[in-house]
């Protein structure tokens, strides 16, 4: 058994934001198995900071060599992952987010015709190694007689890297091109069944435990039959523990590693929005009170603020003001008065990478 105090702190450890980091971005990610990637510049900012060195460019060298890619892997979210990862947590995964297409589609006024006839444009223009913008590629498929007006567009590259077609890769002056996923990903793992779903397990809660079974169906959009098979074909891999009552899965040794770093763990940090320490959890309870849950994501609008953590927990959110020289973070947090944690934020935003 454990408190909520040491669980949070282990989620940090576990997450390499504490302790010892991640020889190199690859290795980040590989621990987390996807990284929550809707902001790109905040998911490069949250693999740097679990990377040795701390360096965006490090993010984005292992973006441009092809370790590292951007696509749908699950519940229709962008993530970065290992290129290797994506075809078969695609198989894995894909289904499920392909769960009302048709609808999805009525509502936009596309065909199935049409979502097809977008694949073949997209593997005419960008075969050979070819890669394009989402402005270049969207328009020679409109050029190609498939409209991409409104939220079309996006629903075709969505679908397209759903199903295989496409991921995000290389980056050219800071915006990822769009690539072919079987000419970018050149060495696949081939993982299925009970295999696929145990690697799965272990990476999550690996990466993110102490978490619990309901934590990583939210966060993969699995079921809950699924993760439970996974579990069990991880066996004594994983470790359990009781907090509150509720089974924790984690790293075996991660108990030992908060021991080693635990006043590491407790210090003040910042995060971007969107990063794993806030979103990689169906219920959040154990770092961030209830009470101030639209404080991080106003109006459940499903776009999260950065955030400020002290002692595992999260006290308030952070933002830049200004431009140029004059530009600087501002804090605002959750319970007035700690006017310490306020002025530090502004030297701690700008170490950030």
């Amino acid at each position: 058994m454990t408190s909520l105090r040491d669980l949070a702190l282990m989620r940090l450890v576990a997450q390499q934001l504490a302790g010892p980091p991640a020889e190199d971005p690859a290795a980040a990610v590989r621990r987390l198995a996807a990284v929550q990637g809707q902001d790109f510049p905040g998911a490069v900012t949250s693999v740097a900071l679990r990377a040795a060195g701390h360096r965006r460019e490090d993010v984005l060298a292992a973006l441009d060599g092809g370790t590292v890619v951007r696509s749908w892997p699950m519940r229709g979210t962008l993530h970065l992952l290992l290129a290797e990862d994506l075809p078969w947590l695609l198989e894995l995964l894909g289904p499920r987010a392909l769960t009302g297409l048709a609808r999805r589609r009525a509502a936009l006024e596309l065909t199935e015709e049409q979502a097809e006839r977008a694949r073949d444009i997209a593997v005419a223009v960008l075969s050979g190694g070819r890669r394009l913008s989402r402005t270049g590629l969207l328009a020679a498929i409109d050029a190609g007689g498939v409209s991409t007006t409104g939220q079309r567009g996006y629903h075709l590259l969505w679908f397209l890297a759903q199903t295989g077609t496409l991921c995000l890769g290389p980056t050219d002056d800071g915006e990822q091109q769009f690539v072919l996923l079987d000419e970018w990903v050149r060495a696949p793992r081939r993982l299925q069944g009970e295999e696929a779903l145990a690697e799965l397990a272990l990476r999550f809660f690996r990466g993110h435990g102490p978490a619990t079974v309901a934590d990583l169906v939210r966060w993969a959009g699995s079921t809950v039959r699924d993760v439970r098979t996974g579990v069990a074909a991880a066996g004594d891999r994983l470790a359990r523990l009781e907090v509150d009552g509720t089974e924790h899965l984690l790293d075996p040794g991660l108990p030992d590693l908060l021991r080693v770093h635990r006043d590491a763990a407790r210090a003040v940090r910042l995060l971007p929005g969107f990063d794993e320490f806030v979103l990689g959890y169906a219920d959040r309870g154990a770092v961030l009170d209830p009470r101030f849950a639209e404080r991080i994501a106003p109006g459940r609008n499903g776009v999260f603020r950065p955030t400020v953590v002290r002692d595992g927990r999260i006290v308030g959110t952070w933002r830049w003001t200004g431009t140029g020289r004059r530009r600087t973070a501002v804090a605002e947090l959750f319970e007035p008065g700690d006017d310490g944690l306020a002025a530090a934020v502004p030297s701690l935003a700008a170490a950030l990478p």
